[in-house]
């Protein structure tokens, strides 16, 4: 018979105070967390940016690119910043509840990169093109596969003998 699992809904963390992150994904260990927010944070990133970007596409008003001195700034260059972030935070940062967050914003940086794969691939703007399908399937192929690889972990065994969660 399995041991009874504690729940990490009022387990607080090393601060006192218990995790927002807790109530949001009941049974989901800290150290999942990060994991399963970051594959969370690019689907709703991947298809929010797509859903913003067919507005813009079809002249939704009030909705425009974001231009600095007339060029254009793809949503790429704000995903390198957000991974880059995310790089730096987790040099300093090991807390369970700050991993969260890194994840999440890991995830929302992934998918901001990935979304315009194929213009980085092909250094033209393709977005709308045959050739903008490049970005679709990546972004797809990485949640098939992150999830597969979270589905498949979700309960192995930690080394104290409790599952993941």
């Amino acid at each position: 018979m399995r041991p009874p699992r504690t729940s990490t809904r009022t387990r607080p963390e090393r601060d006192g105070r218990p995790s927002p992150w807790a109530r949001v994904l009941p049974g989901i260990s800290p150290e999942r967390r990060g994991l399963v927010l970051a594959w969370w944070g690019f689907a709703l990133a991947f298809g929010g940016m797509r859903l913003l970007t067919w507005l813009i596409h079809i002249d939704v008003a009030g909705l425009g690119d974001v231009q600095a001195g007339g060029v254009h700034i793809h949503h790429y260059v704000w995903g390198i910043l957000v991974l880059a972030a995310v790089g730096v935070a987790g040099l300093v940062q090991r807390s369970a509840r700050a991993r969260a967050w890194m994840g999440l914003a890991y995830g929302v940086g992934l998918a901001l990169v990935l979304d315009e794969a194929a213009l980085l691939i092909s250094l033209e703007d393709v977005y709308w093109d045959t050739e903008g399908w490049v970005s679709i399937a990546l972004a797809l192929a990485v949640l098939a596969l992150a999830g597969g690889v979270l589905a498949v972990t979700r309960y192995r065994r930690s080394s104290t003998g409790a599952g993941d969660g």
